[in-house]
């Protein structure tokens, strides 16, 4: 193999060592590529670093309680973006270095807000986050032991898609809630409705709709970045709107006010860089899951989590490779139980500092497009997310209108997927219909791929087709028949 110290190639220039560990010439591309690739990937994925704070930072455990001790002011959001940044940058430098491939990882969306709105709210924080913890060991194991690829198969493809669809869809309408563009009603036969009394009021909501349509103009335009970009813009325009008109906060001790702004008051921050806060890191309690809701309810949640990050990481890391045109004969990218092995300890990771289960990006694919080809671009990424720690006062800043339509955004692209799903067949329709709908409509993950699940195993047993059901599919659904059955059964066994 040629080295980097090779003439006449531009590809074989920069350090030999870095050309045979990252294997540069090798995959057709150079130091100066895998750089490029792995800056345009971190400020095309940096958006989560403002995002996960006010996704995590003003959901309350079951205890009222808010992440990292936080008073649910927004005081800890500092603390929850310094844990983001830290975990993506070690685990993005991770893969690089042990996977050589050119893929970053973060805190992921959809797995956050499912452990904010699902998990949290049935214990405290510390056991949720011990839940993340677990599945993460549990898959490492799996993949340790070749398991893992066993379960993949297990369950059918076009289920694996409605599940990711549902969760869009899910993101999605957290997004529009949190901007006020969509309010719950309270009373009455509508639940929801669009804005304040069935119309669009307030700036917040201006910042909102000016946010969403940025971040979507850009992104057909194929801008680099185009999630980072809008936030920002939509960010200082909210400044802008909050010096001139005083708006203020939604709620502000008995004081209601229907247009202000939903969770954070956008003003300049009294300072730029500060050392990261790490108040998150080491906060969970790995069995107290257990304790707090039950081994079937703690062991069905677990599940959830891995479907969530499982199904997701295989798909990303396959889109990924084909981009990079670095896919084998069987369809796998180079160093596949590596990745995996990663994308595994990663989610561990997560937990374990605090800011939920991480897992694979496929904005990574943004920084294939520019050329990257090998772990390096990974390294480069990894170091950009270290490097923002100590910008995290800036998060204190950014209100969830401004941010949120990356939320939107985000939901489009999973949605995306559901035209892989052949609506013409019943036997996966209705379960990939009812895991859709169910999700953002019960504001349930795990009711979402709990109902896919049941009804995908007795249609089949209905026309007659108990041979198609795999084990473990039987094993799953039967779980979730005692899931959505507990409640009744205790009160009936008056547990």
């Amino acid at each position: 193999m040629p080295t980097a110290t090779t003439t006449g190639d531009p590809r074989h220039t920069g350090s030999s060592a870095f050309d045979r560990y990252f294997k540069i010439s090798e995959r057709g591309s150079t130091i100066g590529r895998e750089v490029r690739g792995g800056v345009v990937t971190f400020f095309t994925m940096a958006y989560i670093v403002v995002l996960n704070p006010l996704i995590l930072g003003f959901a309350p455990d079951v205890n009222g309680d808010f992440l990292g001790g936080g008073p649910g002011d927004g005081s800890n959001l500092p603390a929850i973006a310094a844990g983001t940044a830290l975990v993506a940058g070690l685990l993005t430098i991770l893969m690089g270095v042990v996977a050589n491939f050119p893929l970053a990882l973060a805190t992921g969306l959809g797995l956050n807000a499912f452990v904010a709105f699902a998990v949290a709210s049935q214990m405290t924080w510390a056991d949720a986050m011990g839940l993340v913890v677990l599945e993460g060991l549990i898959i490492l194991v799996l993949v340790l032991t070749g398991f893992r690829q066993a379960v993949f198969h297990a369950v059918p493809r076009q289920l694996k898609v409605a599940i990711s669809v549902g969760i869009g869809l899910f993101i999605a309408l957290i997004g529009f809630v949190d901007a006020g563009f969509v309010r719950r009603t309270g009373t009455g036969p509508v639940p929801v409705q669009l804005g304040v009394d069935g119309f669009l009021g307030g700036w917040p909501t201006l910042v909102f709709v000016v946010g969403l349509i940025t971040v979507i103009v850009l992104w057909v335009r194929k801008v680099r970045g185009a999630i980072l970009i809008a936030i920002v813009a939509a960010t200082v325009l909210a400044i802008i709107i909050e010096a001139i008109a005083k708006i203020g906060p939604m709620v502000a001790g008995d004081n209601v006010n229907p247009t202000g702004w939903g969770l954070i008051v956008p003003k300049l921050p009294e300072k730029i860089v500060d050392s990261p806060d790490l108040a998150t890191v080491g906060q969970f309690s790995l069995l107290g899951s257990f304790q707090s809701v039950g081994v079937v309810a703690a062991a069905l949640l677990i599940f959830t989590l891995m479907l969530a990050d499982f199904f997701d990481t295989m798909g990303t890391m396959t889109a990924i490779g084909h981009e990079a045109d670095l896919l084998d004969e069987d369809g796998l990218p180079p160093n596949t139980d590596r990745i995996l092995a990663v994308d595994s300890i990663a989610a561990a990771a997560g937990g374990a500092a605090g800011v939920s289960s991480n897992t694979s990006y496929i904005e990574s694919a943004s920084g294939v497009g520019e050329g990257a080809r090998t772990g390096l671009a990974s390294v480069v990424t990894g170091l950009l997310f270290l490097a923002s720690m100590v910008f995290a006062p800036l998060i204190e800043v950014v209100p969830s209108e401004a941010a949120v339509p990356a939320l939107v955004l985000v939901g489009f692209l999973m949605m995306q997927q559901v035209k892989d799903i052949d609506w013409d067949d019943v036997e996966i329709a209705i379960p990939a219909f009812l895991t859709i709908v169910l999700m953002p409509f019960t504001y349930s993950i795990t009711a979402g791929i709990g109902a896919g699940f049941v009804a995908y195993v007795l249609i089949k047993v209905v026309r007659g087709k108990v041979s198609a059901i795999h084990p473990l599919m039987w094993l799953v659904a039967g779980l979730f028949v005692f899931y959505f059955a507990i409640d009744p059964i205790q009160t009936a066994l008056g547990v």
